[in-house]
């Protein structure tokens, strides 16, 4: 317990400087067909083929050895506890944060309805291609849920043992986390969507900080609860980090007078004037 109260002190600290960051001036977002077609159909799709793989998923005939787990990871094996794992559940209402800012700001007038829509399209697309990726790669069964461990280390409790006792498939691909992905594509909407709506918000740093802060949380809150380890967490932090700041850089209006573009064997600049 230590360790994680450790953890979440650095990230707070980490986050205090982090969230000094501002922008220089509001960005602007816009979509369009050429963008926003081949977008939209990829998160439908990866959203698709990785639930497919997902529903597919069978029971091994043996648990992945806890020798083959990361040397950072096999501490945590074996390890549950319901507490936390109802309290990280919990966090799912946030998820509604990044709409809850540009509704508010919609009506409040700092906002306009096609901003709003703009927003709501991107966060869906960012949704949809991080869980995508996400309920794919945990298909593949790279390792058990730390609690599958239970029945067979000291650490594991009654609770932990009739938990894997009733596991399901999913069980088996604990890599990577999809509440860590989902948390901090919140995050990481919710920063931005505020800062783009109130760009000379004296709160923007203390809403930066406590959106990753709870992103953060969510995440420390799954290793504790026995769902997943530090690499999942980390990884799906990553991702859904990643993937949301592809989205908007996709859709950010830089009114620039000249663009590179490239394809096979050719490459060139377009200047406009």
């Amino acid at each position: 317990m230590r360790f994680f109260k450790r953890s979440l002190i650095v990230g707070i600290l980490l986050l205090t400087g982090f969230a000094q960051a501002s922008e220089a001036e509001r960005p602007t977002y816009k979509l369009s067909l050429e963008n926003d077609l081949p977008a939209t159909l990829a998160a439908g799709g990866m959203f698709g083929i990785g639930m497919f793989l997902y529903s597919r998923m069978d029971t091994p005939e043996t648990l992945k050895d806890k020798n083959d787990l990361l040397p950072w990871d096999k501490p945590l094996a074996g390890r549950y506890s319901e507490t936390a794992d109802k309290a990280s559940d919990i966090g799912s209402v946030l998820a509604v944060a990044p709409l809850a800012i540009g509704g508010i700001a919609w009506y409040n007038g700092n906002s306009t309805g096609a901003e709003f829509a703009t927003f709501t399209v991107m966060f869906l697309q960012a949704v949809g291609i991080g869980n995508g990726i996400n309920v794919a790669m945990r298909s593949l069964e790279i390792w058990p849920r730390p609690y599958m461990y239970a029945p067979s280390t000291s650490s594991g409790t009654e609770a932990g043992k009739e938990k894997a006792e009733k596991a399901k498939p999913e069980a088996y691909g604990s890599f990577f986390s999809g509440h860590a992905t989902a948390a901090f594509t919140v995050a990481t909407f919710t920063d931005e969507w505020f800062r783009t709506t109130y760009p000379n918000s004296p709160y923007k740093g203390i809403v930066r900080a406590t959106a990753y802060s709870l992103a953060g949380l969510e995440s420390m809150l799954r290793v504790a609860a026995g769902k997943h380890y530090l690499t999942d967490v980390i990884v799906g932090a990553l991702v859904g980090t990643g993937v949301s700041i592809g989205i908007l850089e996709l859709h950010r209006d830089r009114n620039e007078n000249f663009s590179v573009w490239a394809g096979p064997g050719v490459a060139g600049i377009t200047f406009r004037i």
